[in-house]
């Protein structure tokens, strides 16, 4: 069986997963307005539930079409952002307390400045099981706290946070542990 070859180079920019990941990355402002609006509706559960789905879709664009320098740095870029913008949003409304989503962000803040300063020096750091695993529970406190039937059951995306919050401490070690042992520069 012949391998499908990858459209597009590794230095790529205007790649299609690239477009879904900036039209994404584009959402967040969107998003912040609309849980600040109306938190806890269909339609504002529905534009999570796009958003936090196109994720695995532009991750499955870039695989097949060739995945990229600049998707890798993108796509968890977006994801931070989204989940940011909505948490940040949820604390406003009084759902989510402003702790574990300032330690969420703190975590994100200091990962994307190491993968920036690794990437000038031509180091890609791909995303650890445990940080995939890690969003998935990030989107899912976001998602029932903003599930309507869930309203006054806070409780369980509040479980849901504190476990993410676990989770982006953990991993957030990791990812520093692993710099450690990167080649050092000369």
């Amino acid at each position: 069986m012949a391998t499908r070859r990858a459209r597009f180079g590794s230095s790529a920019l205007a790649t299609p997963a690239n477009a879904i990941t900036l039209a994404r990355l584009a959402a967040a402002p969107l998003l912040l307005v609309v849980v600040l609006a109306s938190p806890s509706s269909w339609g504002t559960f529905a534009l999570w539930m796009v958003l936090a789905g196109t994720d695995g879709f532009d991750g499955y664009v870039a695989r097949r079409h060739g995945t990229t320098t600049s998707g890798a740095f993108l796509d968890p870029l977006a994801d931070k952002c989204l989940v940011l913008a909505a948490m940040v949003a949820l604390v406003a409304k009084g759902v989510f307390w402003w702790v574990p989503v300032a330690v969420i962000a703190a975590r994100e803040a200091v990962i994307s400045g190491y993968r920036s300063v690794v990437a000038r020096r031509g180091i890609s750091v791909p995303a650890r099981p445990g940080a995939k695993v890690k969003t998935v529970v990030q989107d899912l406190a976001v998602g029932i706290a903003l599930l309507p039937s869930a309203k006054g059951h806070y409780w369980i995306a509040e479980g849901l946070l504190w476990g993410a919050t676990a989770l982006t401490v953990v991993t957030g070690i990791q990812y520093l542990s692993d710099g450690r042992r990167l080649p050092r520069a000369v």
